[in-house]
């Protein structure tokens, strides 16, 4: 079980749900998916005009709608949508994005740490997508937010996990706030991958939507975050220099 913010979800897969070639796939995705939590850009969708059948999909998913900040360049932007969002959605949480790079839309942590502060003191419950850095987690956590999420990879770039020894020194410094990996995640095995080091939970979008077959990569990706976090749990062996004989040499048979 993964508890966020008080919530308790069974599914650790979190759904984007942009970029779908259709409402009707988009659905048997967020169904073949398993996951509890979907994320929305408020800024995209309305700009789009995507009309009251995406907004059915929503609701009638059963998951919990994550509002997100996606496009804010700045604090301000950022805490403006999210107030927006919490009227339309009528929740607290919020994905908070601000981005500083146009091209890698790597995350502006200044602006990051300043919408967060000013969110958190405003009542939000806050999931800040972040970089890998320790130092810009601790502030995070110092401004209110319970959950980080540090990218894999920059955003729709399918690359996986460019620094999982980042990630894991994020799981040994934090341990007791919940990680998910956002962005990046291009194949099942990135997300596994994730899962393995001790992550919590994985978001992600493109890897699904822009599929060939978004539904059936939406199963795998949730196969494979249950792999993953089995993984884990079960203490894998640490890796060794030399091969060891898996049968005992003590017993054998002395062959003249």
């Amino acid at each position: 079980m993964l508890t966020l913010y008080g919530k308790t979800l069974t599914s650790r897969l979190m759904l984007g749900t942009a970029q779908y070639p259709s409402p009707k796939i988009l659905t048997e995705a967020i169904a073949a998916s398993g996951t509890e939590v979907i994320t929305v850009s408020l800024r995209r969708e309305t700009a789009e005009g995507s009309g009251a059948g995406f907004w059915d999909i929503l609701r009638e998913s059963g998951a919990h709608i994550l509002p997100n900040t996606a496009g804010c360049h700045s604090a301000q932007e950022a805490v403006t949508t999210a107030r927006m969002a919490r009227e339309l959605f009528g929740t607290n949480w919020i994905k908070l994005e601000v981005i500083g790079d146009s091209d890698t839309l790597q995350p502006d942590v200044f602006g990051l740490v300043e919408a967060a502060e000013i969110l958190c003191a405003d009542g939000f419950e806050v999931f800040p997508y972040t970089t890998d850095d320790l130092v810009v987690g601790a502030r995070l956590v110092a401004a209110g937010c319970r959950v980080l999420m540090p990218w894999g990879a920059p955003i729709g770039s399918g690359q996986g996990l460019r620094n999982p020894e980042a990630l894991r020194t994020m799981r040994a410094h934090f341990p007791d706030i919940p990680l998910v990996v956002d962005a990046g995640i291009g194949r099942p095995s990135d997300a596994c991958a994730a899962m393995e080091l001790g992550m919590d939970a994985v978001l992600l979008n493109t890897a699904v939507a822009r599929a060939g077959d978004p539904v059936t990569m939406a199963r795998a990706m949730a196969g494979a975050i249950e792999a993953g976090r089995a993984g884990f749990e079960a203490n894998p062996m640490e890796r060794r220099d030399m091969a060891v004989p898996s049968t005992p040499l003590l017993g054998l048979a002395e062959l003249a």
